[in-house]
């Protein structure tokens, strides 16, 4: 068995473990990353790409998010990474929305966020996709930005190798930490530092942590279109009405209790299954839709097309695109805690556990791991 020396290990090749890996590299670190995929496979590339500020509340976790856009943007143009720097809409139809909104854009700059009120012939002037029939205005935010998970996740591993020196282990699962030793595959390793970054593994590494942590695992089924003819460009990521009982952001607007009663009453479906629609387009030009919200440790690997459903209807009522043809579906699984927005543990001297951002991975990811290599 041969043994190598890192000052660095990191462990996991999803968003979060290039994040760590990334801002080790920069601080100087000689990094080894592990993956137990021959390539990332997990919630990092099943997910809409999408950088977004906007969802985080107000206070530390906007911050962290905005901290994590300003490292985003640094690695795509290091990295050159295809992107869609447009910002975000949330659309509505409702009068209720339209007060939430409202009050959003009332209260929230003074929090730190860049949003504009738009009424609806502002909202058809920035997106080509908007239905207009019944459109009442929106949220604009500039701060959202989308990046292809797939080219993503597979093109960042070769820049931290090629630019940053990272040594790359894929197709190799860590079995073993006890410092300076990290066993994985046929190679012992020699290091000061690691980080778990495992996702929604919660029994390789330090199952008794996950077990007394109460982190569990949230499914989301997702869609995509063909990629959209003549290079017809969707502009701004799209939300509506649904979404802005989903994020905490949210939560400082005081009409936002009578909404959520509202789509409660009119459409249970839509909370039983914690259903709110996303829309962002792929570097390719394909339209990523979702999701919906499923929430255990033993997650149902049987899709429901039912649920499916239920998207493409809400979809219906606020975006067109020349072609909706639904080319692609599948789900993706996280691990988030029910109360906290991440989870950070120090098992063992000179080892730290991060994981659970929950839906926000990709929002948090370089932020979250700044403020780790920070402590």
């Amino acid at each position: 068995m041969s043994q190598t020396r890192a000052d660095v290990a990191v462990v996991g090749g999803g968003i979060l473990g290039l994040a760590h890996a990334y801002h080790a590299a920069k601080a100087g670190k000689r990094v080894v990353l592990f993956e137990r995929s021959p390539r990332a496979m997990g919630a990092s590339i099943r997910n809409f790409g999408m950088v977004w500020p906007m969802g985080q509340p107000a206070g530390k976790m906007h911050q962290m998010a905005m901290t994590s856009r300003r490292h985003w943007l640094d690695v795509i143009a290091a990295a050159k990474l295809p992107h869609y720097p447009t910002g975000s809409l949330h659309v509505v139809y409702r009068e209720d929305e339209a007060t939430v909104a409202q009050e959003f854009a009332a209260l929230a700059p003074a929090q730190g966020f860049d949003v504009t009120w738009l009424n609806a012939a502002q909202v058809l002037e920035r997106s080509p996709a908007v239905v207009p029939e019944g459109l009442l205005g929106g949220l604009w935010s500039p701060t959202e930005v989308v990046v292809d998970p797939r080219v993503t996740l597979w093109t960042l591993p070769s820049f931290l190798s090629e630019q940053l020196g990272v040594t790359l282990r894929y197709n190799t699962a860590v079995t073993s930490i006890d410092l300076p030793r990290v066993t994985a595959g046929g190679e012992t390793w020699e290091v000061d530092t690691v980080y778990v970054c495992g996702g929604d593994d919660f029994q390789t590494l330090y199952p008794a942590v996950f077990a007394e942590s109460g982190i569990t695992r949230c499914k989301l089924q997702m869609l995509r279109t063909a990629a959209q003819p003549n290079q017809w460009q969707l502009g701004p990521s799209l939300a509506a009405g649904l979404t802005l009982r989903f994020y905490s952001s949210f939560g400082m607007c005081p009409s936002l209790p009578q909404l959520k009663a509202r789509i409660a009453a009119e459409t249970p479906e839509y909370d039983q299954w914690g259903i709110h629609v996303l829309v962002s387009q792929t570097a390719a030009g394909e339209i990523t839709l979702g999701d919906t919200h499923e929430y255990g440790l033993a997650v149902d690997i049987f899709d429901k097309p039912e649920l499916d459903d239920l998207v493409l209807r809400y979809l219906a009522t606020f975006a067109r695109f020349p072609d909706q043809t639904i080319t692609q579906r599948w789900h993706g699984v996280y691990a988030k805690h029910p109360d906290q927005p991440y989870c950070r543990f120090a098992p063992a001297p000179g080892v730290q556990v991060v994981t659970a951002p929950g839906g926000s991975g990709m929002t948090l990811s370089f932020g979250l791991a700044a403020e780790t290599l920070s402590l």
